[in-house]
């Protein structure tokens, strides 16, 4: 590596969809086959002249037809099924073969068109990842040995320090050490206002740093980063199937098998049950096979499945399959943890009970200020969040299993700590004092005596705080269609209780070990009108649960074995978006449900008025290639979905 003159990182334009190298080749040969099919009629129709007629129709049927029977051979040859594209084909040729090569020419530019519109849609569909790729810059500015070195991205290592200016994108996973930035997340999370980052803070990798110039201590390696594993569920989420796609995959050939055997059944029947000449009972069974595939059956679940995931990751949750998708639709019971899922798992200063209570956080904070503890930090932080200057002391010393004590400036002992170091300073509470012990212990709350020598100041009380906005979540969540929310936790029932309250859940289960959670989840989902269960958490704790549930979401704070046994992961911590991936998922289902029945109504009308000579065999071609078409778009209509 040698130091080189820096300039911001340039950017990578933002991604868009744009045309891959097979689909560019699907769109010329479908190009192809069009042009020849005009370029038959013409010859036949207006030219009168069969060598302009036959040079058309054969570059129609060599376009049209090579991709799909080259397809439809390696289908049946390596995979040992049969599939559409051999159907089509044939059907193709069949035509020809009673002097319908028009029709034929039709039925391939059809089923060609069809084809590249279904690539170009499930394309807009998985080009998710690759834009999720694109956010990774080519490397990063790393400062070592007190210079700034430029390194590509898989030489970055852990403990570097990164030096990220305004406009540039995080290369890997780092902490803030120096500066104060606000970051663009919506990349990563979802989440659309900038966040403000100071020294402490963490940084993902794949975000913008928007204006502030920041050192940051790299946590993991580019290949480890959060990008990187959102990408790598991403592309495990899109070969991960739903049962409903798994049933119509199975299906595919054992069903295309029957319409092959039933096309010289279909012939046989026309030619000497009502007979018909050759050409005619040939040409409707040829007719019968084109509208009896099963083309739209077959893709009428991926691309809205496909379609419903990009639209969730965006939103910032991820699916790692399409079967989470389905079961989601389902879900009518959520269990969740409370530590960490429910709450932010970071103590937080709330009541302040004194006369002075500015004095006694002002105190309280000087002394706490030498302690790592999460609960003397907890009020350090809420000290600086509110305005209040810590007072200085002197000394301080930790009492352990006390608290801490120091000097204050007029030399007396001041203090901060639970009633025995109260006691140990001959400090008597009064009865109020005593009270709001008792209040702050029932809640749950860490009770703080603050004291200087034999008065006490004031009682604070420190406890996990709930996540912002969690019961505006679980409220929405309940209009979503969840009838059955439940908290398990293995805090006290007191705490339990308090939270409960705060949130309005009207069911919890408080004091519980990993193996009763466990127990729990199969027990809620044997209630009657239960649904399915999903579990909600964080913790090394959860991840049997989050096994055993019919559906594990994790939040993205939580350990990696939360989120590598969850099939949901809210890549934001949020669960306001819950609600709106639950409607997302029931929305995907119905429009699974909408596309089947289409489908098959499609071949239930349609082939017999085809075995009837009413259907004709192009208008058969529009009516199987639209439909296909029209449960595609229907899934891609899911593309647009906020959560």
């Amino acid at each position: 590596m040698t130091t080189q003159t820096l300039t911001p990182t340039p950017e990578r334009a933002a991604p868009r969809f744009t045309l891959s190298r097979e689909l560019r080749l699907a769109v010329a040969l479908t190009a192809l086959t069009l042009a020849g099919l005009l370029l038959g009629a013409a010859g036949e129709y207006l030219l009168a002249s069969p060598p302009l007629m036959w040079a058309g129709y054969t570059l129609a049927f060599l376009a049209g037809g090579i991709p799909a029977g080259r397809a439809a051979l390696h289908s049946l040859f390596v995979e040992r099924k049969l599939d559409v594209d051999l159907l089509m084909v044939l059907a193709a040729l069949g035509a020809a073969s009673i002097g319908q090569a028009a029709d034929g020419a039709i039925l391939l530019f059809l089923f060609s068109l069809s084809n590249t519109l279904q690539d170009w849609a499930m394309g807009r569909t998985s080009s998710a990842v690759q834009a999720l790729m694109n956010l990774n810059p080519e490397g990063a500015t790393v400062l070592r040995g007190g210079q700034e070195k430029w390194c590509e991205l898989g030489d970055i290592r852990i403990g570097d320090v990164l030096v990220v200016r305004p406009g540039e994108r995080v290369a890997a996973d780092a902490r803030v050490i120096r500066g104060q930035t606000s970051v663009d997340e919506s990349p990563i999370t979802g989440e659309s206002v900038p966040v403000d980052k100071v020294p402490g803070a963490e940084l993902a990798s794949g975000t913008v740093n928007l204006n502030g110039s920041v050192q940051a201590e790299v946590l993991r390696p580019a290949g480890e980063s959060t990008l990187a594993r959102l990408v790598t569920l991403m592309e495990q989420a899109q070969t991960q199937k739903s049962r409903t796609e798994s049933l119509t995959e199975r299906w595919e050939s054992p069903y295309a098998m029957t319409v092959l055997l039933a096309v010289p059944a279909v012939y046989a029947l026309l030619r000497f049950g009502f007979g018909l000449n050759v050409d005619d009972a040939w040409y409707r069974a040829m007719t019968f096979m084109v509208v009896a595939s099963p083309c739209a059956v077959v893709i009428s679940t991926p691309a809205v499945m496909l379609s419903a995931m990009a639209a969730a990751a965006r939103g910032g949750v991820l699916f790692k399959s399409s079967a989470a998708v389905e079961a989601l639709a389902g879900v009518r019971t959520v269990a969740f943890d409370k530590t960490g899922t429910l709450t932010q798992a970071r103590m937080t200063l709330g009541d302040v009970i004194a006369d002075d209570g500015h004095a006694a956080l002002a105190l309280a904070a000087g002394l706490e200020a030498h302690s790592e503890h999460p609960i003397a930090q907890a009020i350090v932080t809420a000290a600086r969040e509110r305005g209040v200057t810590p007072i200085p002391v002197q000394d301080a010393q930790a009492v352990p299993g006390h608290g801490i004590e120091a000097r204050g400036a007029d030399g007396l002992t001041v203090w901060a700590g639970n009633v025995r170091l109260a006691e140990r300073n001959g400090a008597a509470l009064t009865a109020a004092q005593h009270a709001a012990l008792t209040r702050l212990g029932e809640r749950g709350s860490s009770s703080v005596i603050v004291g200087r020598g034999a008065q006490v100041l004031g009682v604070m009380g420190v406890a996990d705080a709930l996540r912002p906005g969690i019961a505006q979540a679980l409220t929405e969540l309940r209009a979503s269609g969840v009838t059955h929310p439940v908290m398990l936790t293995g805090d006290r029932q007191e705490v339990a209780q308090t939270v409960a309250a705060e949130l309005g859940l009207t069911e919890f289960r408080a004091e519980l070990l990993p193996e009763d959670k466990l127990r729990i989840i199969g027990e809620l989902g044997a209630h009657p009108g239960a649904g399915l269960v999903a579990m909600v958490g964080d913790g090394v704790n959860d991840a049997p649960a989050l096994a055993r549930a019919d559906l594990g979401i994790a939040v993205a704070s939580g350990t990696d074995v939360a989120i590598e046994s969850a099939d949901v992961v809210l890549m934001r911590s949020d669960l306001g978006k819950l609600a709106g991936a639950v409607r997302l998922a029931r929305d995907a289902r119905r429009t699974v449900i909408t596309n089947l029945l289409f489908a098959f109504g499609v071949i239930l009308i349609v082939a017999p008025l085809a075995v009837a000579g009413k259907v004709p065999l192009p208008l058969g071609v529009i009516a199987h290639e639209g439909g296909t078409v029209f449960v595609v778009f229907m899934g891609l209509r899911l593309l647009g979905r906020r959560l």
